[in-house]
């Protein structure tokens, strides 16, 4: 067997061979009988010139060695037609022993009779397979029974599929081919595997990247020997006779930043977080914990919280009923399709700027505006400048937000993060990416030119004096004193920006916290359900995530 090749040992060789053939030429005869010198049956000393009368009676010693010994010789030397006619069902095991050569890519068999138990013959196999330039040995114990033919009382084989094989059952086949997916491996951006086992929040990802991308990634499947089914199924993979080659998928994941956003969920027992890259679109990290079968720092849905606030800021910027250092109500309670909203520990501003209103997280500050929009302007800014709602091809199962047009309470409510808003750390840390980058770039875990997919982009662009203004006011609220993210990003460097959010949830006694921010060209979303304040418990997480990019 050559080097690299796997062998299934079904049962090991003890006797001696029926026939000479050995693994020559398997050239299968299936003709007729007549006039085919391997179809005609040889002459054996029991046959008598004259018919006879029909014999009956048990099966002598004589009679199941002989019977077996020809049924044996011919299959190994080629003979289907010869080996067929020794059966009592000749045509079905004619066809059946060629297709054994012709699908199995038998090019030889060696077949050893075994000492036989009455009218049971065991006998051992071992078939060389070939495909392409690559070959195998599959070697296994089968049995054969020799009953009386009806008609004659010769001596015959009970044909059965399980004579070639005794996991063969009717309908069966056995094929060789290098069939199904290869071994794949997974890298990062720098061709560092990324395992499962080294990266178990990702397990659920990695499974879903390479189920999409297996065709793609240049590998190849082992060639094996199975049982197939009538439908093509596979049943049993009785040898695999090489190894194949693994293929590989890239992926936008940084092996160190993904290292040290899961340490910083794990520092807080619970809670996800995502990693973009603002210039690109590029999903460089992506945190969970507990491991579940979904991700979801990619496919939960959650409330936002204030963090949405970016968001309809934007809106109200736009719709000129806000701009950063002009005056702004933020009064301690505004009413609105019969809710009445407050402020987190009902403060107010008074005489304030919508700056100062949205460093320290004033929900009136937004409510108040509901009266002047329409129910579904939040929904199409969300869709047209962040990209929210749209069909993403990140390269992996996602949920890409939902921004439901609402009317009344609920619609406010939607200002602020709650209603029927739902997003997930990556939505959220595309909000982030979207300011910093001053447009949204569709984020993305495995490149586009893997696939030649096709990334959602932004029905239109963003303003740079908006994108400038947004900016300025997530910078105001991670530096200014008044700022609800400043201590979370204290240590944080560069050109930095940031927003806190905390979302109510029915029957929860605490808060889902939330908190997204930028540093240059690295922008990161994080949610630790049921923690309380955002800037105390989701701001650290993205801190670390940070600084560590």
């Amino acid at each position: 067997m050559r080097d690299g090749q796997k062998m299934a040992v079904i049962g090991a060789v003890c006797a001696v061979a029926v026939g000479t053939a050995g693994f020559g030429a398997y050239a299968l005869v299936d003709q007729d009988e007549a006039g085919s010198p391997g179809g005609s049956r040889p002459a054996s000393a029991a046959d008598d010139s004259k018919p006879g009368p029909a014999a009956t009676g048990p099966l002598s010693a004589g009679e199941v060695r002989g019977a077996a010994e020809e049924f044996l010789a011919a299959w190994e030397s080629g003979d289907a037609a010869g080996a067929a006619a020794r059966t009592d069902a000749e045509s079905a095991a004619r066809k059946a022993l060629a297709a054994f050569a012709e699908d199995g890519g038998v090019t030889g068999v060696q077949l050893t009779e075994r000492a036989s138990q009455q009218d049971e013959v065991p006998f051992e196999v071992t078939a060389e397979v070939e495909q392409g330039e690559a070959t195998g040995t599959l070697e296994y114990v089968s049995t054969l029974t020799v009953v009386r033919e009806q008609d004659t009382g010769k001596p015959v084989v009970h044909w059965e599929p399980a004579v070639l094989h005794p996991d063969l059952a009717e309908g069966d086949q056995l094929v060789t081919d290098a069939q199904g997916d290869p071994e794949v491996i997974t890298v990062d951006r720098d061709g560092n595997e990324l395992s499962a086992e080294d990266f178990p929040e990702l397990k659920s990802v990695l499974a879903d990247i390479t189920k999409r991308y297996a065709e793609k990634s240049g590998g190849t499947a082992p060639l094996a020997t199975r049982i197939v089914d009538a439908q093509g199924k596979d049943k049993k993979v009785l040898a695999q006779h090489t190894e194949g080659t693994p293929g590989e998928i890239p992926t936008t994941l940084d092996a160190g930043l993904q290292r040290a956003a899961q340490a910083a969920v794990e520092k807080k027992g619970k809670g996800s977080a995502v990693a973009v890259k603002p210039s690109t679109g590029e999903v460089l990290a992506v945190a969970a914990l507990p491991v579940q079968s979904f991700n979801p720092a990619l496919r939960g849905s959650y409330a936002p919280g204030s963090t949405w606030k970016v968001v309809s800021a934007s809106l109200l910027i736009e719709k000129n009923l806000a701009s950063a250092d002009a005056p702004h109500p933020c009064p301690q309670y505004f009413e609105y399709g019969g809710w009445k909203f407050q402020n987190l520990d009902e403060f107010e501003i008074q005489g304030g700027t919508f700056r100062q209103s949205f460093a320290r997280s004033c929900n009136t500050a937004f409510i108040s505006q509901a009266p002047e929009l329409a129910d579904d302007d939040l929904t199409q800014q969300a869709r047209d400048l962040f990209g929210l709602g749209l069909t993403w091809q990140v390269g992996a199962g996602t949920f890409d937000g939902s921004v439901p047009v609402q009317s009344n309470a609920q619609m406010a409510a939607s200002l602020i993060g709650q209603g029927g808003v739902r997003m997930n750390p990556l939505n959220m840390a595309s909000v982030a990416a979207t300011v910093k980058n001053g447009g949204f770039k569709q984020p993305h875990l495995v490149p586009p030119t893997v696939d030649d997919r096709t990334l959602a982009t932004a029905p239109r662009a963003m303003s740079p004096a908006l994108a400038q203004e947004l900016r300025s006011l997530m910078n105001t609220t991670a530096t200014a004193p008044y700022g609800t993210a400043t201590q979370a990003m204290a240590s944080v460097g560069g050109d930095k920006g940031g927003k806190t959010g905390s979302a109510e949830v029915d029957g929860q006694e605490l808060p889902n916290a939330w908190f997204i921010g930028y540093s240059d060209d690295l922008a990161a979303a994080a949610v630790i359900p049921a923690s309380g304040h955002g800037g105390t418990n989701a701001g650290p997480v993205v801190a670390e995530i940070l600084n560590a990019g």
